[in-house]
Order: structure tokens, then sequence, then C-alpha cells
């Protein structure tokens, strides 16, 4: 039974990294995202906070970063987000094989509820698929050896590592309205609304994953999309009505957020579409400069001192 709010999926996954350049060489470099946005963790001044996406960093292709230098490294397991998954426009599969193998990324090709994927990992060890889909508009944005006819859309979706499956399950269909699709006996798969970001699948054996320990290479939470302030507020409410322990709605700047730990051990956020990020600065500039809150603003000189240079750039690869 799901509730007649239903969010239309992911709105972005936040993960931590060690190093801030290498990240940007991946996820910019490699996979060919746009860095839309170049700021700090509000929470942590001295630490960025990038955020990839496509052409203008839409609800569904967010993925963000805490690049931290010398943090521990975690073990990607239970009570965590195990994969995320990309979507790319059918036809641009072998594309990505293919550039896989030229950049040396080591992969495997599995099939889920007859899907084939594309699984590797990024330096950390964040563990990543590809998958081929006709839904969700095509990206705008083209980087280095990626075309926009071949570009990641957005996210395909996630596979959680839940402690307590059928618990996370629950509170993906009572809090979130997600409707419970299929299951193959390993996975369980439920899906949102939308194009992008709407297929989330939750491995059923907890134990196959291992324990999940925080750290580099492993995701902080994943958000999901609320349409505007009226409805965060509403899924606020029923998260607290399904025994849930929201925080107060936070303002994020590029979107309001609230965050509770569902049963299964996973931090969940409720992140609002709007403002999005061209409000401070232009589409066209966007993740060019470091954008600062305006709290922080009087600080800028010094948290600038603090933080490693970085700059998105066409890797050697792609040059040749």
């Amino acid at each position: 039974m799901t509730t007649e709010q239903r969010t239309a999926g992911i709105h972005h996954v936040t993960a931590f990294v060690q190093d801030a350049q290498r990240t940007v060489d991946f996820y910019s470099g490699f996979l060919g995202l746009r860095m839309v946005k170049k700021t700090i963790n509000f929470d942590a001044p001295e630490v960025y906070h990038l955020y990839f996406g496509n052409e203008g960093g839409s609800p569904g292709t967010i993925i963000t970063f805490f690049p931290w230098k010398g943090s521990r490294h975690g073990r990607v397991g239970s009570g965590q987000v195990g994969i995320t998954a990309y979507v790319v426009p059918t036809g641009a599969f072998e594309f990505w094989r293919e550039r896989l193998n030229k950049f040396g990324v080591a992969y495997t090709e599995v099939t889920r509820f007859g899907e084939q994927y594309l699984q590797f990992e990024d330096p950390d060890g964040l563990r990543v698929e590809i998958v081929a889909r006709e839904e969700g508009p095509l990206s705008k944005w083209t980087f280095g050896g990626v075309p926009a006819d071949k570009a990641i859309k957005g996210f395909g979706g996630a596979v959680l590592f839940s402690g307590a499956p059928s618990k996370t399950g629950n509170v993906l269909e009572q809090v979130l309205g997600f409707e419970l699709e299929r299951e193959d006996g390993e996975y369980r798969r439920y899906r949102g609304t939308g194009d992008l970001g709407n297929k989330i699948d939750i491995l059923l054996d907890p134990a196959s994953a291992g324990n999940g320990v925080g750290g580099s290479g492993t995701v902080h939470h994943i958000a999901w999309r609320a349409k505007d302030d009226v409805d965060h507020v509403a899924y606020r409410s029923r998260a607290l009505n399904n025994g849930m322990q929201p925080t107060p709605v936070i303002d994020r700047n590029y979107f309001n957020a609230i965050y509770f730990r569902e049963p299964g051990g996973i931090l969940f956020e409720i992140a609002t579409d709007p403002p999005g990020f061209a409000h401070d600065e232009s589409f066209e500039t966007m993740g060019e400069k470091l954008m600062l809150p305006s709290w922080f603003e009087p600080h800028r000189e010094a948290i600038t001192a603090g933080l490693p240079p970085i700059e998105v750039r066409v890797l050697e690869a792609d040059q040749s």
C-alpha cells in the first residue's frame, strides 16, 4: 500500500572521498558530468562540497562529495547505499564499455531484473553502475571524450544495502510513496513517479553485503525529491507519523532538507527541487567560482586559503 503523495525518486546522493582533484577528474573528466557547484561543507567549511550533474544540475542527476584528505577509508556494506546507478541512452552501452577499457577501469557485467549493467568503482571505492534506458531526457552537456548523445542522463536509481530490507521497503512505500514493482529472490525493486532516479533496488540478504563502515568510498546519504516547500513539510509529517525522527527543515541554499535514519540504518534526506543551483550564479558559469552562503562570505579569504586548488580538465586519454 502506498501513499497518494509520491516522490519522483532520487534528488541527489552524497558521498565521502579523499582527494578533490581526483574526484573532479573521475566524475567530470571520465564520466563527463558537469561540476555545477563548487562550495563548502556548511558544517565543516574547511572541506569542499562539490556537486556534479547534467547541464543544469537537475534533481535526479546530482552526485555530491565531501573530499576529506587523510580521512579513514570506509567499507561499503549493510546500512548504506551500496551501488549508485547511472542511466545512459539506449545505444550508448557499448560506448561506455569501450570507455572503461580505454581508461583502464576494471568492470563487471551483471544482469538484474532483465537489465544489463556495467559495474565498477571510482578511485575511492564507491560502487557505480551504468544501465541503458529509453526513459529520461538526454543530457545537453558534453565534455572531453563524452558526446551529448552518449552522455549520462542522470541517475537510474540505487541499490540499498539495508540492515532490515522489509522495514526499509515499508519506508519507501509508506513515507515516500514508492510502488513495489517486483522481486526476484535476491532484490526487491521499487519505482518512483519520475523518469530519472526512479528505480530503487533493495538487497534482500543483509549478510551478503557485510557490515558497512562509514568513511571515504562510501555514501553518506541518499536524498529523495519533494516538489516544493509544501510537499516537503507534508513528507516531514508523514515521516513522523511512521515512527521516523526527522530533523527540522534545514536551509542548504540550493534546496531545503530534512534528514532521518530509516530502520535499515541508511541515512535518508528529503530535499526540495527548488531553488536549484543557478540562483546565486548564472547557468553559464555554474561550478567555476567558489560559492559561499552569506554567513560564510566574510571568511572567504581564509576559507579559500585552506582549500586545495581544483580544475575541471580534459584527461590525457581524451587528448590523443
